[in-house]
C-alpha cells in the first residue's frame, strides 16, 4: 500500500512542517485528517487542499487535551474506518534561561511536546493493533541530540520524544503487530518558531542559526519517503538539517 489512499492524521497541521506534510501527502493521494489549535489557519489549509480536489477533514485540536486527540482519531475512524499513519507534528519551542523561572513556559512545553505525543500514540495504537498495521511518526529535534544555553527545557522535551519513540519501537517489534515507528529530528527549518522566543538574546542566537534554514517541505519529503517504503522496512531515526548547519 503506497501513500495513495492511506489515512494519515497530522497534528500541528496549520503551519510549518505540519502544513507542509498535509499539502505534500494530500497531493500524493492520501486521505489527510488534520488537527491544530489555530482554527483560522487550519480552515485555510483545509480549504486549500479541498480546492485542489484532494481528500481532507479537519478538527480544531489541542494536543495537550486527551479528549481533543481522542475526538480527532474518532472522526478519522468514522469517516475512513481505519488509520494508517499518525504524524505527531504539533510542538512548541520554549527557550529561556532556567534562572528566569518561566514556569508557565516549562509546563506548556511539557504538555504539548511530551503529553501531546503520548496522547496521540495512545489514541491510535489500539486501532493499529486491530488492523495489524500502522505507522507512527514523531517529530523530535536536533535539540534531542545536543543542548544549548536557554534550551534546556526544550531539549528535555525532545529527548523525551526520542526516548518515547525508541521505547515504542521496541515494544511494537516485540508485539509483532506490524506497526512501524519513526523519529524525525529536524535542525534549522524555516517554521518561524523563533518569532515566539521572548528573550531577545536567545532569539538573536536562533535567528543566526536560522540564516541557512531549509524549507518545511524538506522534512515533508523525508516523511513521504518513510511512509512509502515497504512495510517490512523501518526507517527508525532520521536527522535532517541544512548542509551548512554546524549544531
Amino acid at each position: 500500500m503506497t501513500i495513495e489512499n492511506k489515512v494519515i492524521i497530522i497534528t500541528g497541521a496549520s503551519s510549518g512542517m505540519g502544513k507542509a506534510n498535509a499539502l505534500r501527502l494530500s497531493k500524493k493521494g492520501a486521505k489527510v485528517v488534520l488537527g491544530d489549535i489555530n482554527k483560522e489557519r487550519l480552515e485555510e489549509v483545509t480549504k486549500l487542499i479541498k480546492d485542489e480536489g484532494n481528500s481532507v477533514i479537519s478538527k480544531v485540536t489541542d494536543v495537550s487535551n486527551r479528549n481533543d486527540i481522542n475526538q480527532l482519531v474518532s472522526m478519522a475512524l468514522e469517516k475512513h474506518s481505519r488509520i494508517d499513519v499518525l504524524i505527531n507534528c504539533a510542538g512548541v519551542m520554549p527557550q529561556s534561561y532556567l534562572y528566569q523561572n518561566n514556569y508557565e513556559e516549562w509546563e506548556n512545553g511539557i504538555d504539548i511536546n511530551v503529553k501531546g505525543i503520548l496522547f496521540g500514540i495512545g489514541a491510535v495504537l489500539p486501532e493499529m493493533h486491530k488492523q495489524s498495521s500502522g505507522h507512527i511518526i514523531n517529530i523530535s529535534s536536533i535539540g534531542a541530540h545536543s543542548v544549548i544555553p536557554g534550551g534546556a527545557v526544550y531539549s528535555a522535551t525532545k529527548y523525551a520524544v526520542k526516548a518515547i519513540t525508541e521505547g515504542l519501537r521496541q515494544e511494537e517489534a516485540e508485539l509483532d503487530k506490524n506497526v512501524r515507528v519513526t523519529s524525525i529530528s529536524p535542525g534549522s527549518i524555516d517554521t518561524k518558531f523563533t518569532h515566539s522566543i521572548q528573550d531577545p538574546e536567545i532569539r538573536e542566537q536562533f535567528d543566526k542559526l536560522s540564516e541557512d534554514a531549509i524549507e518545511p517541505d524538506s522534512v515533508a519529503r523525508i516523511i513521504a519517503f518513510c511512509i512509502d517504503e515497504d512495510e517490512d522496512v523501518g526507517l527508525n531515526e532520521i536527522i535532517i538539517r541544512p548542509t551548512q548547519q554546524k549544531l
